[in-house]
């Protein structure tokens, strides 16, 4: 079973927790990187910590949460080698792993309902990589680090 690094900032801590539970209760393996409570943080230091877990193998894939779920995906996808990818439904969540490889969910808990999120989530972590027409796209994201 895979391990997934989980952060969030704030905003994201209601659903980051409810999410969290959710995972244990399917088995996974966690990293919980914080925060750890309500009050304001940066979400770019926990993007950081998620994609600097995945990145160096600490942790198969990640799950991010912040208000909105673009600032601390923008924070993580600095780190080399991540592909997080914001997504607002099932639909959204399977295809970032299936098109675009991505090793990082993110949600905004303002913007996604827990369901949803938890559907989402479900669909992210058993889709695969398609690889085919979609595995130059893939490599080129890659090749802009260098």
């Amino acid at each position: 079973m895979e391990k997934i690094a989980v952060g969030c900032d704030h905003a994201g801590f209601a659903l980051k927790t409810e999410l969290l539970g959710y995972l244990e209760e399917l088995g996974y393996q966690t990293l919980d990187l914080g925060t750890h409570s309500n009050e304001r943080v940066d979400y770019p230091d926990y993007g950081a910590a998620v994609g600097q877990a995945v990145s160096e193998g600490k942790a198969d894939l990640g799950l991010l949460v912040c208000g909105s779920g673009i600032g601390i995906g923008m924070a993580a996808n600095k780190i080399s080698g991540i592909r997080a990818a914001t997504v607002h439904d099932v639909t959204s969540a399977h295809l970032a792993r299936e098109h675009n490889n991505a090793n990082i969910i993110c949600f905004g808990e303002r913007l996604i309902g827990p369901e949803i999120a938890r559907e989402s989530l479900v669909a992210f972590l058993n889709a695969e990589f398609q690889g085919g027409r979609h595995a130059g796209r893939v490599q080129k994201i890659s090749d802009l680090e260098s």
